[in-house]
């Protein structure tokens, strides 16, 4: 049962690549095509005022090693996104097969959204909230040890608190009702949250103007439209994502699972 039921996440994280990249393809990659010509004009900035002691932006493979943006906006983001959204599909699988029976008397089809909603707010929206994705050139190369691993330790947090509260509101159920330990358990979670984003150290490496050595703005600071749209459009690539495993999962599962859950009622 457990291997049909990963199976099925596989295919619904497979199909939600396809339809993730396309979102990705037409929203996301018009931003980083804007930051990437950013980079290489601050670059050539840095390089004009240093009297070209060698500043120069990166080039992103356009001129010498590395891939081509037409290979890493296509192949690169493709092969990325079937990975990263298969092994998020077996993954939701996975919690689904926990989940299924023991969190009430709940469909197949309505879990799927659940666990989908429930997936999405604390693998990318919470942790996001305190460390958001950022296109190039906003990032120092120095620093992407550390936020690698305090976004991961924000996700794993994240999750935890997430399942912590979901048996928090199970314990109060029959005490509370349900709709008020879904409240309490909820409350919980927020307040957990908040906490860990106050004590874990933020990053803030967002450029500036570029300034001369008389202090006259030579280049402007990093277009904050280019970032809100990069940002709100990573947003919406993760929302497509895993609603299309849950729109794709959750049918799969219900004609496996809920038929043989009415036979055993019978």
């Amino acid at each position: 049962m457990e291997k049909q039921i990963i199976g099925r996440g596989l295919v619904a994280g497979a199909l939600a690549a396809v339809v993730a990249f396309v979102f990705a393809r037409i929203f996301v990659e018009p931003q980083i095509d804007a930051a990437i010509a950013y980079e290489e004009g601050v670059g050539a900035a840095h390089e004009a005022l240093e009297h070209g002691a060698g500043a120069a932006g990166h080039s992103h493979g356009e001129a010498g090693g590395g891939f081509s943006r037409a290979v890493q906006m296509n192949i690169g983001m493709g092969f990325g996104m079937l990975a990263f959204s298969v092994a998020m599909g077996a993954l939701f699988a996975i919690v689904f097969a926990v989940a299924y029976g023991r969190v009430g008397d709940v469909s197949a089809r309505l879990l799927s959204l659940y666990v989908a909603g429930g997936m999405l707010l604390s693998l990318y929206v919470v942790p996001s909230l305190k460390y958001p994705a950022s296109p190039p050139a906003l990032s120092l190369d120095e620093t992407l040890r550390q936020r690698t691993l305090l976004y991961l330790l924000m996700v794993v947090l994240s999750a935890a608190l997430l399942i912590g509260a979901v048996y928090l509101g199970r314990r109060l159920a029959d005490r509370l009702g349900t709709w008020n330990a879904a409240v309490a358990a909820g409350g919980a979670y927020v307040v957990a949250v908040a906490l860990l984003m106050l004590v874990l150290p933020a990053i803030h490496e967002t450029p500036g103007p570029l300034r001369d050595d008389a202090g006259v703005i030579v280049y402007e600071g990093f277009p904050a439209d280019v970032l809100y749209d990069f940002r709100l459009s990573s947003l919406g690539t993760q929302v497509v994502m895993w609603a299309t495993i849950a729109l794709v999962f959750a049918p799969l599962a219900s004609r496996l699972l809920d038929g043989r859950r009415e036979v055993l009622r019978a």
